[in-house]
């Protein structure tokens, strides 16, 4: 049956189907974050932090331009950065373009997580996303990404770093 052939009656109304499908994208994050969070605890590092390490990735970057890439404020860049630092994953140094600022980068250590964060965080979206055939993520991808307007582009960014850095 098709909601054509439901009765008009037994349709959702829009209001109705606009909240399933809110309830449903949050439900979808959350199994995300409880799988990335499983993922990653053996690699010692949160979510936060591994969409940190990808960020600086690809070379030195200004804390603020971190946050504003992750869509947080500095302060909690400042925290996430602070881990990364202790754990040898990240150093910070003066920005010699800017006084004021200070420059994130991978350290070897760091750069060397980055394959295996990957490797997490597939496994991660590979448990929630494997019910659905290529065709069936390609749109769910689509629509997503219409949904997401410009701020999608990050995220692709980052999937086709991962690819070309073998991460």
């Amino acid at each position: 049956m098709t909601l054509s052939d439901t009765p008009a009656t037994d349709r959702p109304t829009a209001e109705g189907a606009a909240s399933d499908l809110a309830d449903l994208v949050a439900q979808t994050a959350r199994r995300i974050r409880r799988g990335s969070t499983e993922h990653l605890a053996p690699l010692g590092v949160t979510g936060a932090q591994a969409r940190v390490l990808r960020t600086v990735s690809a070379g030195p970057i200004r804390m603020a331009d971190i946050a504003a890439r992750l869509e947080v404020v500095p302060r909690s860049v400042t925290s996430m950065v602070d881990g990364l630092e202790e754990n040898g994953l990240v150093c910070r140094r003066p920005d010699p373009d800017d006084r004021r600022s200070v420059l994130v980068e991978p350290t070897a250590a760091g750069k060397g997580l980055l394959a295996r964060l990957h490797q997490a965080r597939h496994a991660s979206a590979e448990q929630v996303f494997a019910p659905l055939d290529d065709l069936q993520r390609a749109e769910l991808g689509r629509l997503l990404g219409r949904l997401c307007g410009g701020a999608c582009h990050e995220v692709a960014g980052h999937r086709d770093a991962d690819r070309k850095g073998g991460r």
